[in-house]
């Protein structure tokens, strides 16, 4: 039972992320169709709630309390949720909370002479609590602690982490810069007796609104703390996005992921992988978003989420 634990956690690590290196890597899973289908850049983000997912700091400039939930269908029988919401205390700051949860699906349970002997399922789940204030008005700041835990059959791990973010917008050139160091924590547990490293993420990010056309775009260099073969090498995780506005009801938009193109490649043949589309509808005070994100020969992750404020 135990071989077959192990083996479900690296099938599922590698089907997340091509590059897993650490546990708890659905942390790292774009679960916003508005941030996929911009290729994850979004820790410059200041209008959605799903942004403390990428920079806490995000957060401070929302209106009202806005909510967000999304949901995810994955290759196979893998399926994600999120959901996210803020609120303003004055005089005190912002608070967010959030939710991520990731189901494998059922695996078949054997012991050693390969009976079949039942089945397992396998979760994960990450409960978010977020602050964010002004260090003046254009500079914020914000930090998020969280809960993660996952379960396979009766083998559990648990971790405690902290995200700290950054924030300042240029009005006059509609320009945001943003860092954001995610997933900084440790294991209280693991399913072994060795614990293993978070997939800790320093970002920094840059989104530029165009004075005289309805579209914005993003770019973000993230995993900026892992080593690197040279100083160009260092940027290879970049992303970047553009949101076009059609109208009040309508907004399309596209993204690009530099490394998931090349970490997909098969046969010198990428296809579309790396690329991903999106589209977004707001009826009166509801947004509705849809998000396709291609995996070249592999398939393809959609996305799909609403929200809302009041």
């Amino acid at each position: 039972m135990r071989k077959s634990v192990f083996a479900a956690i690296i099938v599922i690590s590698g089907i997340i992320n091509i590059s897993a290196q650490n546990t708890f890597e659905f942390l790292r899973m774009d679960l916003s169709p508005r941030a996929a289908a911009l290729g994850g850049s979004f820790s410059a983000n200041q209008d959605d709630p799903d942004v403390i997912f990428y920079n806490p700091a995000g957060i401070k400039e929302l209106s009202a309390t806005p909510v967000s939930f999304s949901f995810t269908k994955h290759l196979m029988d893998i399926n994600f949720a999120s959901f996210s919401m803020s609120k303003e205390f004055e005089n005190i700051g912002r608070f967010g909370a959030a939710v991520r949860y990731a189901n494998y699906g059922t695996f078949t349970k054997a012991d050693e002479y390969a009976n079949k002997t039942g089945e397992y399922s396998v979760n994960e789940v990450a409960l978010v609590v977020g602050y964010a204030d002004r260090f003046d008005e254009n500079f914020n700041y914000g930090a998020n602690i969280k809960f993660i835990h996952s379960a396979i059959s009766e083998y559990s791990s648990s971790a405690i982490a902290l995200d700290f973010g950054l924030q300042y917008y240029f009005p006059e050139e509609n320009i945001s810069i943003a860092l954001s160091a995610l997933h900084l924590g440790t294991q209280l547990s693991s399913y072994i007796e060795t614990k293993e490293d978070l997939p800790l993420d320093i970002t920094l990010g840059v989104s530029y609104k165009l004075k005289h056309l309805p579209l914005k775009g993003y770019l973000d260099f993230h995993r900026l703390n892992e080593k690197s073969d040279g100083f160009a090498e260092r940027f290879k995780y970049f992303t970047a996005g553009a949101e076009f506005q059609i109208s009040k009801v309508l907004t399309l938009r596209l993204g690009y992921e530099n490394q998931k193109r090349k970490e997909l490649k098969i046969d010198d043949f990428s296809g579309l992988a790396g690329f991903n589309l999106g589209v977004g509808v707001t009826i009166k005070s509801y947004q509705f978003n849809y998000a396709y994100s291609s995996l070249g020969e592999i398939g393809a992750i959609h996305r799909i989420g609403i929200a809302t404020s009041f």
